[in-house]
């Protein structure tokens, strides 16, 4: 088999040989990119508009929705362009800054969602010292800290993932998708990608014993609080957190579990519940079970249509 370069163009599994399946998966693709990215924006808007939302938990949402902004545009663009355009190529560069943007983003959103395991567990086993420990000093250097991590890693599994030379050019996925291209190379694992795979386990092993922790420290917390309402009003805060952790894990463990497999059409599936599915749900957990952010959301949607009746008013 010949040995590609970076010159060379790769080529992403197509959906289908069928223009009308082609133009189909076009749409779904466009509705799917559509939700999740009005959804994130809605919740980044009314972050930064309301002053009531100015507090560590949603500075940390704001940052969330970001990230999910992020990962979904990464693949999402690229993969409605190559059905509406039936094309399958990607070259070299792009193929490069698929992973690197995708990896960081996935790695960045992880690490705020174990922030906020952290902002969880001040709130409700240490009252009266969050603001004290909360502070925006704090909050900033932990997001700046969790974002610094997320590009050294992105650096290093993009650096490792290409350091093979690859002996196809055919991705068996519809982006580029780092256990698909280690199979295409000539030697298997690097010892460098082999190295960042020990690390990133590792790392993501110790956010979710750290997530687990802290949940297990807020459960005992709330079951000592002598009303039921108080223990509801407690949970109410966490359970969206708990909702979007549990679907990201879910999701990680069925990229593993898909190592298994063999089928490509299994693949796709597996591979767009967990890059679409967390960031176009993510939203809507947090503004349906979240009170502030629905009142928000509300307050926001009055105040566009005040301007929208003055704006015809004036005309």
């Amino acid at each position: 088999m010949n040995n590609f370069t970076s010159t060379s163009s790769l080529l992403l599994l197509e959906f289908s040989d069928m223009r009308e399946l082609q133009i189909l998966s076009f749409f779904v693709f466009l509705a799917f990119y559509l939700i999740a990215l009005i959804g994130n924006l809605l919740i980044v808007t009314v972050v930064a508009v309301d002053s009531h939302l100015h507090t560590p938990m949603y500075y940390f949402l704001f940052n969330l929705a970001m990230s999910d902004i992020g990962s979904i545009s990464v693949m999402v663009p690229k993969a409605m362009t190559m059905s509406l355009k039936n094309d399958r190529s990607i070259t070299y560069a792009g193929c490069v800054a698929q992973v690197f943007f995708y990896v960081f983003f996935a790695t960045s959103g992880y690490s705020v969602l174990t922030i906020m395991a952290h902002d969880r567990y001040v709130a409700i086993c240490h009252p009266l010292h969050y603001e004290r420990i909360m502070h925006k000093a704090a909050c900033l250097k932990m997001v700046a800290i969790g974002m610094t991590s997320s590009l050294i890693y992105a650096i290093l599994h993009t650096c490792g993932t290409f350091a093979n030379t690859f002996c196809s050019n055919i991705v068996n996925q519809f982006f580029c998708e780092i256990p698909q291209l280690i199979k295409l190379s000539c030697s298997g694992l690097s010892l460098m990608e082999t190295g960042v795979f020990i690390l990133s386990f590792s790392i993501a092993l110790g956010c979710l014993i750290f997530i687990i922790r802290s949940y297990v420290k807020v459960f005992a917390a709330v079951l000592r609080i002598p009303s039921s309402q108080g223990q509801k009003k407690a949970l109410s805060t966490c359970v969206p957190h708990l909702t979007v952790v549990t679907m990201f894990i879910v999701s990680g463990v069925l990229v593993y579990a898909r190592s298994t497999a063999d089928s490509s059409n299994l693949d796709i599936v597996l591979a767009m519940i967990y890059t679409i599915i967390p960031p176009m749900s993510n939203p809507f957990i947090y503004s349906v079970r979240n009170k502030e952010v629905k009142t928000a959301l509300q307050n926001l949607l009055h105040v566009a249509i005040s301007y929208k009746n003055i704006f015809k008013v004036v005309n």
